[in-house]
């Protein structure tokens, strides 16, 4: 081989290594950003909220705004072990605390949620408070539990409510004394949610039963009932319900806050 020839090879072979690295070079930068975002972990803790206008505040079935308007809102701090603290908050009615100088219901919700394969479980306390009633019986707690299982679009869950003795449960909320019997309250629903595939539309129907008496069973046992269309876009989601029990329920105001009534609901989530 000649030194022209040798020359002519040498610099063939430092274009072979130099392309070689540069083709290695650029499949590695390609490669780079895929590879970290499909191994970024997933954030420890997430924080969501809601805000809500509804055209009447129901709770199991009864009005708690006099068939009137309510503001709602709620904040929740979720880690990823599947623990949770949550407030949710609404302007209420007056006749819903036993002194009737209360315009606003807050629940305190600690609980855990965990969820395999389609089957997701969830549990914790509530704590029902009312702002400004200056007196503690007002307020209670209620232990809860729920279990939900997803069949395709559909899912079905069943909740568990259960109230211990209390004063806040006693029938006569207006002459409580320390010798006044407590009550206790449990309450048992079903709910059925279906997303509408390849629409913003969802349908929603529930059912449960309170079982009593007690202050929240109005006296005595009951059933409510309701069926639900709701349009989501982005953030946005318009709502609208059939509400309905076979209780009887008379306010201040002469309404019958557990009979039919149809509610409608624009809210946005952040």
């Amino acid at each position: 081989m000649t030194q022209a020839e040798r020359d002519a090879f040498f610099e063939r072979d430092i274009m072979r290594t130099f392309l070689s690295c540069c083709g290695s070079l650029i499949a590695l930068m390609g490669a780079t950003p895929a590879f970290a975002q499909d191994t970024a972990p997933p954030p420890e803790v997430t924080i969501n909220g809601t805000a809500t206008v509804v055209t009447d505040y129901r709770f199991r079935g009864i009005s708690q705004t006099d068939k009137q308007p309510a503001l709602q809102g709620s904040i929740t701090v979720s880690h990823s072990s599947g623990f949770y603290a949550s407030v949710w908050g609404s302007s209420i009615d007056d006749y819903v605390t036993a002194t009737g100088n209360s315009n606003q219901e807050l629940d305190l919700i600690l609980g855990f949620k965990k969820s395999f394969g389609g089957t997701t479980f969830d549990g914790g306390l509530l704590y029902y408070f009312y702002p400004k009633t200056g007196r503690g019986n007002t307020n209670f707690a209620e232990p809860y539990l729920s279990v939900a299982h997803i069949f395709g679009p559909v899912t079905v869950k069943v909740t568990g409510n259960y109230a211990p003795k209390q004063s806040a449960l006693a029938l006569d909320q207006r002459s409580i004394s320390r010798f006044t019997p407590k009550q206790d309250n449990f309450y048992l629903a079903g709910d059925l949610s279906a997303a509408i595939p390849t629409t913003p539309f969802a349908l929603s129907a529930h059912v449960g039963h309170t079982w009593g008496p007690s202050w929240l069973s109005i006296g005595k046992s009951y059933t409510d009932w309701n069926v639900g269309a709701s349009y989501t876009f982005k953030a946005l989601t318009l709502g609208i319900q059939y509400v309905d029990t076979d209780g009887d329920f008379i306010t201040p105001s002469g309404k019958n806050a557990s009979k039919a009534g149809v509610v409608g609901s624009i809210g946005v989530a952040f």
